[in-house]
């Protein structure tokens, strides 16, 4: 009888640590207007580095290191433009309209079982029109540390994001599209 009272009493600590992780997590996004962070993405072992801005909701401005590659919405549509290239495709056919919407996510985690992960990261696996979106949090601190998608080509795209900053005072203009020059 010891051992089920005290079994009983484990899973009920256990059932509140996780039922406290969400809380964090979701109050800690409620009250995140916006982001800023240095990343690091990964398609298919193709690693690039940047930083962005996300503004909710929908909006995000990406600048990678290299090749002056950069990514914007402004909340209808999503452009990606290098040196040699210029692509414009609908937000809401990327898995990025899910990730820029503040609201969307606190009514999913709201919803969701979360997943501790070597006992650092909160994970929340979102299933949507066909998508599956892996959002992360670290455990410590409740940031938004990651996400990990298919793009629009069907590759793995992981994205793990650090130096992160939010609530700062951000330039609008940033998030206008970008020229076709």
């Amino acid at each position: 009888m010891l051992k089920f009272i005290l079994l009983i009493f484990l899973f009920s600590l256990s059932n509140q640590v996780y039922a406290n992780n969400k809380n964090q997590i979701i109050n800690k996004l409620k009250n995140t207007s916006n982001l800023n962070f240095d990343f690091e993405q990964n398609i298919n072992g193709k690693i690039e580095l940047g930083n962005c801005t996300i503004q909710y909701p929908k909006k995000i401005f990406c600048k990678y290191n290299k090749k002056n590659k950069i990514i914007v919405s402004s909340g209808k549509s999503l452009y990606i433009k290098t040196i040699s290239s210029y692509y414009r495709y609908p937000l809401n056919k990327t898995p990025l309209n899910f990730i820029l919407d503040k609201n969307f996510l606190l009514k999913k985690i709201y919803e969701l079982n979360e997943e501790i992960v070597n006992n650092s990261l909160v994970k929340f696996t979102i299933k949507e029109n066909n998508q599956s979106i892996e959002i992360f949090f670290d455990i410590d601190n409740y940031n938004l540390i990651g996400w990990q998608t298919k793009d629009i080509y069907q590759n793995t795209a992981i994205t793990l994001l650090y130096s992160i900053k939010s609530n700062q005072i951000i330039d609008q203009k940033i998030f206008k599209a970008p020229t076709l020059n």
